[in-house]
């Protein structure tokens, strides 16, 4: 997929450890916000700030249930539906400030206690994803790490997708290109990242027929992701497919 090494080919200690600098990350530029500008918009369409925060706390909480999942055995998926989820992050956002901060710090403390306490059999047991794949629950290691450095960026403050480690980046670049594959969109793009090889996402498409997307891997990596063009050298006008 890409030449570097990308964030589950780690050991597990990496990886919890790029992962609580990720939650450490998004923590400080949580932590630049008064709480009047919490209920200002956040970089996602429809969103306040306290959406978004609502939403990463929600988002450890249910990583927990998956946990829970893998500890007993019992099922306890992340979100009883769709609608639920949504529901969940309408209610999050009402809460006061303080109250937000906390269960952010509240889901991030329970979860990390979860992945402490797991043992081999644990981290290897089977659950489901939200999106109903079947996965291993260590992957709740990666599914986290994803969501605080992608959404430390959607808060506003500055943060850059430059700021995660390339780990991340090429795990995440990884994750786009295996969904467009799956559901064949963007068939003509081929992601030009420095230092990284061509990516086509579809192999069989002549290479003077595809379109490029090219700049440094943290460019790339942002706007496969939907989060804009900064930094591309070059790119196609219109969006990227979605990937989640």
């Amino acid at each position: 997929m890409s030449d570097g090494v990308v964030f589950r080919d780690l050991p597990r200690d990496e990886q919890l450890t790029l992962c609580r600098r990720g939650t450490a990350h998004f923590a400080r530029h949580l932590g630049t916000l008064s709480d009047a500008q919490l209920g200002e918009p956040c970089d996602l369409d429809g969103w306040t700030r306290r959406h978004l925060l609502a939403h990463v706390a929600y988002n450890a909480a249910a990583l927990c249930r998956l946990m829970d999942w893998a500890i007993t055995g019992t099922e306890n998926p992340m979100y009883a539906s769709p609608a639920a989820r949504a529901a969940e992050i309408d209610k999050g956002a009402t809460l006061p400030p303080s109250a937000l901060r906390n269960l952010f710090d509240h889901t991030v403390a329970r979860l990390d206690e979860k992945w402490r306490n797991a043992s081999p059999s644990a981290w290897s047991a089977r659950v489901r994803s939200a999106q109903g794949r079947d996965i291993a629950a260590a992957e709740t290691i990666w599914m986290r790490a994803r969501e605080v450095w992608v959404h430390a960026v959607d808060l506003g403050t500055g943060a850059r997708f430059g700021d995660a480690p390339p780990e991340v980046l090429d795990g995440l670049l990884s994750d786009v290109v295996t969904r467009w594959r799956s559901t064949g969109e963007g068939s003509v793009l081929e992601l030009r990242a420095a230092g990284r090889a061509p990516i086509a996402i579809d192999d069989a498409m002549p290479p003077a027929a595809r379109t490029p997307v090219a700049g440094d891997l943290a460019a790339v990596t942002r706007w496969a992701a939907g989060r804009g063009a900064v930094g591309l050298s070059d790119g196609p006008s219109d969006p990227p497919p979605h990937w989640l």
